[in-house]
């Protein structure tokens, strides 16, 4: 086997790079936008990668699997095992990703996991990855950029920069009005007084036709601009056997799904908690010490927490899960979050994709327990969740794996765009605040379409 090489080349920002590819029907940007409470040295806000030009591509829906542009026999799961085990290696490039699978997986792979059958119907693929043999990998802190891979693959040369401004116009209608959302939150809240669930998360989606000059590259680099988050993704492929069926996912997300080192150490860290920023600093840290006082937040995100706890544990060794960081505020670009860290190691002879079947869909974006609540949301949603609450993730040549949840989103599928938007209702929630609440995580969207 012909062994990896890193080359560094002149620096150029990742998005004049992606710019080169604007027409190529696959490719995936994980895109570290940065966060205002980003620091040097935060990893979640350093590096950014290109990967184009795949060596197999892979999209499951329902029970088919399409690999390479073929139909093919068995799971999907197998399949993407088999494509990683043709580009794994050990060997340490030292950067964080080298090359391997990018993908995304659906929510409603985490529904069929979890054995919850929807009542709604969906043209999301179930999976959608690709391997990348050549990766382009952007230190945004040292401004230094480089090749890693087999081919010579090159990136333009200049130092262009994001400069998309204004908006596109696009007529988006939600799935729910005011009173219907608050008649759910009414249901959902019911139901944990009845003793049914403790937690769900409750969403609904905003969808419309895809105008015929749609530009998904420019719309990204809109909602790049207006959120940046330390897990933005880009990610196009087809959205099935047909090279016309175009699929985009353009991701803003602020929260880190799943993380896998080479050394198989566990990082999630849940997201559950929202409050605004102020119009100033003073402003900003009074909001922030009422989030960090506030009952109904911190028991959302604690529950969000203990569940983790119990997904990750399916796969780590006993004892090795703790929680180094419970419900601390973290600043993002539009608003703050309370965000919890819980940690672990996984067991000898298992891998990325084990952990991944272990916790799918996130726990934030579902409730506690986990199924029921699963079975009451896709009750009282109106809707397919699609792409959205499931994850981007990427699987290195030495198995360490990082991954998103999918939030802050736009999906494209054939001639529909999708925006999805949510938020937990514990019994503690007030109707008309979550409505507020989720209103505020969506302005940034919607913003992007004019609205």
């Amino acid at each position: 086997m012909r062994s990896l090489s890193v080359t560094e080349l002149p620096w150029v920002d990742p998005w004049t790079a992606l710019q080169a590819w604007k027409a190529a029907p696959w490719v995936a940007f994980l895109d570290s936008g940065g966060t205002p409470a980003a620091t040097p040295g935060d990893e979640r806000a350093r590096w950014s990668f290109l990967c184009v030009e795949p060596t197999e591509t892979l999209v499951s829906f329902q029970d088919r699997v399409v690999r390479n542009s073929r139909s093919v026999a068995g799971d999907a799961w197998s399949h993407l095992q088999d494509m990683h085990a043709r580009l794994q290696s050990a060997e340490n490039t030292g950067l964080p990703f080298s090359g391997g699978l990018v993908g995304l997986t659906s929510y409603a792979t985490g529904m069929a996991l979890e054995g919850v059958v929807s009542r709604h119907q969906t043209e999301t693929p179930d999976i959608l990855a690709a391997s990348y043999d050549t990766v382009f990998a952007f230190d945004r802190l040292e401004r230094r950029c480089f090749r890693a891979g087999k081919s010579a693959l090159s990136l333009p040369s200049g130092e262009g920069v994001l400069t998309q401004s204004g908006s596109i116009r696009v007529n988006f209608q939600p799935d729910m009005d005011r009173e219907q959302w608050i008649s759910a939150v009414r249901k959902v809240v019911r139901l944990i007084g009845e003793g049914d669930i403790f937690q769900a998360n409750l969403t609904l989606r905003w969808q419309a036709d895809a105008p015929s000059d749609f530009d998904d590259l420019a719309v990204y680099g809109l909602l790049r601009k207006g959120s940046p988050a330390p897990f933005g993704a880009f990610l196009r492929g087809c959205a099935g056997l047909d090279a016309d069926r175009p699929f985009s996912l353009l991701s803003a997300s602020v929260e880190r799904f799943l993380s896998l080192s080479p050394e198989g150490v566990v990082e999630t860290r849940p997201i559950k908690g929202t409050a605004p920023l102020g119009q100033d600093a003073t402003e900003t840290r009074r909001l922030a010490e009422q989030l960090r006082q506030d009952e109904k937040e911190n028991a959302e995100n604690l529950m969000i927490t203990d569940l983790m706890r119990n997904d990750i544990g399916r796969v780590c060794d006993i004892g090795s899960v703790s929680v180094p960081q419970l419900c601390e505020v973290e600043p993002f670009a539009h608003v703050q979050h309370l965000v919890s860290c819980v940690r672990g190691r996984l067991r000898s002879g298992l891998n990325a994709f084990d952990l991944l079947r272990a916790t799918l869909p996130p726990g934030s974006v579902t409730g506690a327990p986990k199924k029921r609540a699963m079975e009451i949301i896709d009750q009282v949603e109106r809707s397919a969740r699609g792409a959205y609450c499931g994850s981007v993730f990427r699987i290195g040549r030495d198995g360490a794996m990082d991954s998103s949840v999918v939030i802050r989103s736009v999906e494209r599928c054939d001639d529909r765009l999708r925006i999805g938007v949510g938020g937990g209702i514990t019994w503690l929630s007030d109707p008309a605040r979550e409505y507020d609440e989720m209103r505020l995580k969506g302005a940034a969207l919607l913003r992007v379409f004019g609205e």
